[in-house]
């Protein structure tokens, strides 16, 4: 009988980080070339990272639930010996995942054999090997930085017959959603929010890279991600670590756009008015404040939303920053224990990681409710199927805790010809079960956009 290979420890890999030449234009669509037909791809604006391979697994058993798995990660990752240059958030090893919707199913992050970065104009390329892997991952290197320097084209034929199917019927998924609206009103809720799905069905496997292109072009501004068959340009920031600094651009309340100036104008002067519009989205700022709060020493949550605008629907929006607490509370310093007293740290870290903050922060109002845990359930009682992935948080984390995660917003799980696509509104007193439809329809225009193109 064959023995089977083992998964390395992560003190048996070294990661290699150097500079590459020829990225100095920062083309976006490098990224996308090296992340090929079946790589990983996260990418927002002027940072991106493009992944091919696996040299370690990394399972949290308990989800997000398990603070010592969470706490580890970070830990496990600085295990891997580091050689080279830059240095840097996103640099060296790297696990990128995305996460279950319920914090206790368990999830998976992946640290890639070769990660290709950049961010504005410098690019970089890192190897994570064990000994025996050293020539298997030099030619994977040299394949994706041949893909990204010549531009990658999938051989395949993208579909070009679709099927779409509404997984409930508009009556039924109404009737559902206005049940939940008299549960507010009855006060077991501040807010719930409910999600549909949409199958679809192709004549031939969609192509990946070709989605995936055309919702960088659709929607530069979205964290566009790729990890496995999920896939998705969210707008959503859930939590963004650099060092100390942390950042969060929670979104709720919505209007569609009509593409004309002046009517679009009067729309977002409604979302801004209509109180409850401001009521959804008070409930997600208040819940980030209460979360984030004790583990900062500064927080700035403005008083008043911005509004931020997408190809057709704008957004109520905050963008919340903080610096984080160090040791007992006081500012963060390196070395000694994290600042938390309700979970582990790992002691490598002066501050918590990212994944830690987002094990803190997830589900937001945003995507569950409040109260939080009697939103979830029921959500989990009248919905009608597994999120699944869908509105977990999807990102990365480097070894020194640093990371970005997106809420895994506008998204579809492909699997061959096959794609499950998912919207969802959050309903509050005011909310209408006809409105709240068409809100479902079109945010699942940000994917249909991209991948139904008969």
């Amino acid at each position: 009988m064959p023995v089977l290979p083992t998964t390395p420890q992560a003190s048996q890999l070294t990661a290699t980080t150097t500079r590459l030449t020829g990225y100095e234009s920062g083309e976006t669509a490098d990224l996308l070339a090296a992340a090929g037909s079946d790589g990983y791809l996260w990418h927002h604006e002027e940072f991106g990272l493009a992944g091919r391979g696996e040299a370690l697994r990394i399972d949290l058993p308990g989800g997000l639930d398990d603070d010592a798995a969470v706490a580890a990660v970070a830990g496990t990752l600085a295990a891997i010996e580091r050689h080279g240059e830059p240095a840097g958030p996103g640099t060296g090893p790297v696990a990128l995942g995305a996460l279950p919707f319920v914090r206790d199913v368990p999830g998976t992050l992946v640290v890639p054999k070769v990660l290709i970065g950049r961010h504005d104009t410098e690019t970089w390329i890192t190897t994570v090997a064990g000994a025996g892997d050293d020539p298997d991952t030099a030619r994977l290197a040299g394949q994706m930085t041949a893909d990204a320097l010549g531009g990658f084209t999938d051989p395949r034929r993208a579909p070009s017959q679709f099927t779409l199917t509404s997984v409930l019927d508009h009556d039924e998924w109404s009737r559902i959603v206005a049940a939940a609206i008299a549960r507010v009103q009855d006060g077991a809720f501040g807010k719930v929010v409910l999600s549909r799905q949409v199958d679809v069905t192709a004549n031939r496997p969609f192509v990946i890279p070709d989605v995936l292109s055309r919702l960088l072009a659709l929607y530069p501004t979205c964290m566009i991600f790729r990890i496995g068959g999920f896939i998705g340009a969210s707008p959503e920031l859930l939590i963004e670590r650099r060092g100390d600094r942390i950042a969060s651009h929670p979104l709720a309340g919505t209007i569609g756009r009509s593409g004309d100036l002046a009517t679009d104008e009067a729309l977002i002067s409604g979302l801004l008015a209509s109180a409850k519009q401001r009521r959804e989205h008070a409930y997600v700022i208040e819940g980030l404040r209460r979360a984030l709060g004790p583990v900062c020493t500064d927080l700035d949550v403005p008083d008043k939303p911005t509004v931020m605008e997408l190809r057709n629907v704008s957004h109520l929006a905050t963008r919340i920053t903080g610096v984080l607490a160090g040791p007992a509370g006081g500012p963060a310093r390196t070395g000694g224990p994290g600042p938390w007293a309700d979970g582990p740290t790992h002691p490598g870290l002066r501050v918590p990681s990212a994944l830690q903050l987002v094990s803190r922060v997830h589900p937001t109002a945003a995507v569950g409710g409040t109260p939080t845990e009697a939103a979830v359930a029921y959500i989990g009682e009248v919905e009608g199927y597994d999120r699944g992935r869908y509105a977990g948080p999807v990102g990365w984390m480097d070894a020194s805790g640093d990371g970005s995660w997106a809420i895994g917003l506008r998204s579809a799980e492909v699997d061959g010809d096959r794609a499950t696509l998912y919207a969802g509104v959050g309903l509050v007193e005011g909310s209408r079960p006809g409105s709240e439809l068409e809100e479902t329809q079109l945010k699942l225009q940000a994917l249909l956009a991209a991948m139904v193109r008969p």
